[in-house]
């Protein structure tokens, strides 16, 4: 049973840093598939954040993402991060992480579509200006 646990959201300044975590089990992060970050703020659509490409160790960003943000991996850990740096009162919003699978739905994040069927419960994040 796959399952994808994140925490590390909370409350911070514009300006400020947070590093996101998503454990992983039963699924493996040195699995040939992707892994990625959403968020999702009241009353707007999932956004695409980040996304990783394990063989390869590719990423891609959303535009607003783009110089602030990076997602990695710690395959010893099983644990896929997403640290973020620069925050912005707009970055607020609750953030997933999800896994790739066959039987996903597609979604585009950055330059990159795949298909997601693994998501965690989500971890809220809050920047106050």
């Amino acid at each position: 049973q796959v399952q994808l646990v994140e925490s590390g959201g909370g409350s911070v300044q514009a300006g400020g840093s947070l590093r996101l975590s998503c454990a992983v089990s039963g699924y493996t992060t040195s699995s040939d598939t992707f892994f990625a970050w959403f968020r999702q703020a009241p009353g707007k659509e999932r956004e695409g954040v980040g996304i990783i490409y394990t063989r390869d160790h590719s990423t891609s960003y959303a535009d607003s993402a783009k110089g602030r943000f990076a997602i990695s991996r710690d395959n010893a850990k099983n644990t896929v991060y997403l640290q973020m740096n620069s925050l912005k009162p707009e970055d607020t919003a609750m953030y997933y992480c999800a896994a790739s699978h066959a039987f996903g739905a597609w979604y585009t994040v950055g330059q990159t579509r795949g298909r997601f069927a693994y998501w965690g419960q989500g971890t809220q994040v809050t920047v106050s200006s």
